[in-house]
């Protein structure tokens, strides 16, 4: 049951993804031939590969990330956030990947939102692409399904029932857990990103998605709320 699990070992996080470019056109002519058959039975008929490339950032193979946010519940039920980002996406993910030499991630549980089909395995697979090891936490290759201690609340919201998706935001609603009102949803993250170039906004939204991520798993476990504390040690 997840009220046993301990909160100090459990690492919250969320990442923000976009298109490994700004343009179609920007793309070498190669990428474009693997994009077209890469999305060729996702995309409809009258959709061409260049009108979907808007969707690259779902795809390790295709995208990059520019931020990933991580919490850690602190005795005080404060929940303190750190986050990685920038454009050199090999950088941010090294400095990322230093903090697993910390005792105190040792045997860390993860946590995500859709983060089994989603953010860990991007995590590890860009580590891969960008030619590093991924942190050990992220090696499940090989990996039975119950060996694998991490937990995404959305698989938790299941019950076993898997054709339901739900987002975290309608979770933190049913909840009854306060969010602010942004001008931003997942679907903005790309143009923000390299249109806006407002990096720092991006930033933001993941900061406060994670600290809603962290609510959610105490409201599953009948417990209060938290309250936030900015930079992780």
């Amino acid at each position: 049951m997840i009220q046993h699990i301990p909160l100090e070992k459990v690492l919250f996080l969320d990442i923000e993804t976009v298109p490994g470019s700004g343009s179609w056109e920007d793309l070498p002519e190669t990428e474009q031939k693997l994009w077209e058959k890469k999305t060729r039975f996702q995309r409809k008929e009258d959709v061409s590969a260049a009108e979907f490339y808007d969707r690259a950032g779902i795809m390790a193979e295709f995208g990059k990330i520019i931020c990933i946010t991580i919490g850690m519940v602190e005795k005080n039920d404060t929940l303190k956030i750190k986050s990685f980002y920038g454009h050199d996406e090999k950088k941010m993910l090294q400095e990322f990947g230093e903090i697993f030499n910390s005792p105190r991630l040792n045997n860390i549980i993860l946590c995500a939102h859709n983060g089994k089909e989603f953010d860990f395995p991007w995590i590890a697979r860009r580590f891969l692409i960008n030619g590093m090891q991924p942190p050990v936490p992220f090696q499940m290759f090989g990996k039975k399904p119950w060996e694998i201690p991490h937990i995404d609340t959305m698989e938790l919201w299941k019950f076993g029932d898997y054709k339901s998706f739900v987002s975290l935001e309608l979770l933190a609603h049913v909840f009854g857990i306060p969010t602010p009102k942004d001008d931003i949803d997942g679907s903005m993250v790309s143009s923000i990103y390299y249109i806006e170039k407002d990096l720092q906004r991006i930033v933001d939204y993941c900061e406060k998605d994670v600290l809603t991520l962290a609510n959610v798993f105490r409201r599953m476990r009948q417990e209060d709320l938290l309250k936030r504390n900015i930079n992780l040690d």
